[in-house]
């Protein structure tokens, strides 16, 4: 990762059982033709709605309207791309030093997620300070992924934007719904990428991330700031950010990301832009019917287009610009 490239990455392991096959489990079908969002819809109070159809989104690429090919609802899907996709759920822990306040709170917190979201079918757990260490387990081994989270002790500096694109490469290989939840204090002083750097990173990726701040032992100032990053690290990709003061808090905030995760939408499209110059192309997703207008859609905002480089040949199609940044 040439980013990254000063930053020790150590891979824990990988203690996850083997992959159901082909015939067990038909893939979600997102190779190089399809383009797929996640898409969260909630009403006025934040609720999610449900019971929307295909018949009530629209789908729009630099303006051009394009076919639903794809879509899912709560876990069912409608039509020729195939059953509900795979659910691979990302953790993210700050073991900073500047989290010694909050780590009981932040340990505690991920465990208690981690087993409120059993359907996943595997769990990433990367864990940060001056290094960055990632891991993967498949659900059998949760007792595993508690130890280590347990294990874990506060020290050195904070490489959180290295930490976070460590993950989108890593997931980036990975098809089906992408979920990544951060616990930090949003604090940031050993990355090697800038934030400018990670919001390219998370526009070009297709995982929705949820921001968990643990922001009230910071000044106000810095907190303010902070605040803004987390909200837009999330909101780029169609997450959420939130700031517990509690665990209680944090059991309010978890019930929403859950709830918004049973209840999400996938629509996917084949674009009718057979362009692959690596460009950025916006898409709007939008809600069809005035009755629709009491309603707030949350999806990412974009993807980059196949990238084909005449004088080299084609490299594959559907890399996205995460994996040509970081490697």
């Amino acid at each position: 990762m040439n980013g990254l490239a000063t930053t020790r990455i150590v891979f824990v392991g990988l203690a996850i059982a083997a992959a159901p096959s082909q015939e067990q489990r038909p893939a979600f079908r997102s190779g190089i033709d399809l383009v797929h969002f996640s898409v969260t819809v909630a009403d006025r109070k934040g609720n999610p709605a449900t019971g929307l159809t295909e018949q009530d989104f629209e789908i729009y690429e630099d303006g051009k309207q394009q076919q639903i090919r794809y879509f899912l609802a709560g876990g069912r899907g409608t039509d020729e791309a195939g059953p509900a996709p795979e659910l691979h759920l990302g953790t993210l822990l700050d073991m900073s030093g500047s989290m010694e306040a909050d780590l009981a709170l932040a340990r505690s917190a991920a465990i208690k997620f981690l087993n409120t979201l059993t359907e996943a079918d595997d769990i990433t757990l990367v864990d940060f300070d001056t290094e960055v260490r990632i891991a993967r387990y498949h659900p059998s081994n949760f007792p595993r992924l508690v130890e280590r989270i347990r294990s874990l002790r506060p020290d050195g500096y904070t490489a959180l934007y290295d930490a976070v694109g460590v993950y989108l490469d890593n997931a980036s290989s990975e098809s089906g719904r992408k979920i990544l939840v951060v616990y930090t204090d949003g604090v940031d002083n050993q990355s090697n990428i800038t934030l400018a750097d990670l919001r390219q990173l998370l526009r070009a990726s297709d995982v929705t991330v949820y921001t968990i701040g643990f922001l009230e032992h910071l000044s106000s100032s810095v907190r303010l700031a902070l605040q803004t990053n987390l909200r837009e690290i999330a909101e780029i990709t169609g997450g959420q950010f939130f700031a517990p003061l509690s665990l209680k808090d944090l059991d309010a905030s978890y019930a929403k990301v859950k709830t918004q995760i049973d209840a999400q939408y996938e629509l996917g499209y084949l674009s009718t832009n057979e362009k692959t110059d690596g460009a950025w192309r916006k898409v709007q997703i939008r809600l069809v019917g005035s009755e629709r207008r009491r309603l707030t859609l949350r999806a990412r905002q974009g993807y980059f287009a196949p990238y084909r480089d005449k004088g080299r040949g084609s490299g594959p199609a559907g890399r996205s610009a995460a994996e040509g940044s970081c490697r």
